[in-house]
């Protein structure tokens, strides 16, 4: 195996101060007694005090959060039988018909998701609010479990089920002990890419909510059009934490679920 030379890392290295300086510094100043970034007095908690103060800001947050658990669970039931639709799927060029309009709107500007759902909900008369963000967050969540999925589909070996079919299993043994185990960290891959996507979203949503319903991307965008103001720093700083777990707990996760699948399961 080739060894990476210096200047690839070096590249990396300066990507990811380039991704990494900005958030470090807001961090930072989200310590600072001053009003400003431009100096650090000394050091204080009383902005993160100040956002927890906040009932409505706490609101806010629970509604977040609420979306993101929700609209990751449906999406991730949904998306995997959509994935398991479209690996079934005899007729080829049907299965990459579907397979590339799943892809499409895995690259479509959030600008334009946005805007159709806004259009659709005025059409059909849905209030803008809970309801509508759920829906959303949801339609743009299948895509990517359908995608995480589908790689473990195709990785799994057609023998396993004629073996598990020859053994007497029915349809649903056969789903129960051998594809779903066999696809489980792609599950909870597409679980936790849902639920982090659902949680920084903020173009589609800014479009569906309404009727004093927010979430808390939309919210720091307010708060920062009326001013730079350190809480914001600090509702950043723990956004970025609480994401930063999201991503250790799935790695952690999935380092426990890599163990080799040998064959149906009891």
């Amino acid at each position: 195996m080739e060894r990476i030379g210096k200047l690839p890392k070096v590249f990396l290295a300066v990507v990811f101060i380039i991704l990494y300086a900005p958030i470090f510094y807001l961090i930072f100043y989200s310590f600072n007694s001053g009003g400003g970034m431009s100096n650090f007095e000394s050091f204080t908690l009383e902005h993160y005090a100040a956002v927890f103060e906040d009932k409505r800001l706490i609101i806010i947050v629970i509604n977040t959060i609420v979306i993101a658990l929700l609209s990751a669970l449906l999406s991730t039931a949904i998306g995997v039988m959509g994935a398991l639709a479209i690996y079934f799927m005899r007729n080829k060029k049907m299965r990459n018909a579907v397979l590339s309009l799943n892809n499409i709107l895995m690259v479509s500007p959030d600008v334009i998701i946005g805007a159709s759902f806004l259009i659709l909900f005025t059409l059909i008369g849905v209030k803008l609010g809970f309801a509508s963000v759920l829906i959303s967050h949801i339609a743009f969540s299948i895509p990517i479990v359908v995608i995480m999925v589908l790689p473990k589909l195709a990785e799994m070996n057609p023998t396993l089920i004629d073996a598990a079919l020859d053994l007497g299993a029915s349809k649903k043994d056969i789903m129960k002990r051998v594809i779903i185990p066999f696809i489980q960290p792609g599950i909870f891959a597409g679980f936790f890419l849902a639920l982090t996507y659902s949680l920084d979203d903020f173009a589609v949503t800014f479009f569906v909510t309404g009727n004093g319903f927010t979430t808390l991307s939309v919210e720091i965008y307010s708060m920062a059009r009326t001013g730079i103001s350190l809480t914001i720093n600090a509702l950043s700083g723990l956004i970025f934490i609480v994401t930063a777990g999201l991503v250790i707990g799935y790695y952690l996760l999935n380092q426990k679920l890599k163990t080799p699948f040998t064959g149906v399961r009891k």
